[in-house]
């Protein structure tokens, strides 16, 4: 049905292998490991959009959250969850 679902069916064994984003395999990174990863030109890559909206009542507060987002300790986490930064002038 979805990625999520393959992702689980590889960890409950009920398969040999799934095709998932990396970034759900880091979930479960006791019950899975990545066999391989195709070459970046044979796809294009997933883009998490982040904004604030233009009727935001907490324009400040959402700011906070995308300069947190952008900020070298949320890369980090984002990283250790299988993110890729940001493309060069994204902001």
């Amino acid at each position: 049905e979805n990625v999520r679902q393959a992702l689980d069916y590889v960890v409950r064994g009920e398969v040999d292998a799934g095709f998932v984003y990396t970034t759900d395999a880091a979930t479960r990174p006791t019950n899975v490991r990545e066999a391989f990863r195709p070459a970046e030109d044979t796809y294009r890559p997933v883009v998490y959009p982040a904004a604030v909206m233009a009727t935001s009542k907490q324009r400040s507060l959402a700011q906070s959250y995308i300069d947190l987002l952008l900020s070298r300790e949320g890369q980090a986490v984002l990283a250790r969850l299988g993110f890729q930064p940001p493309p060069l002038g994204a902001r």
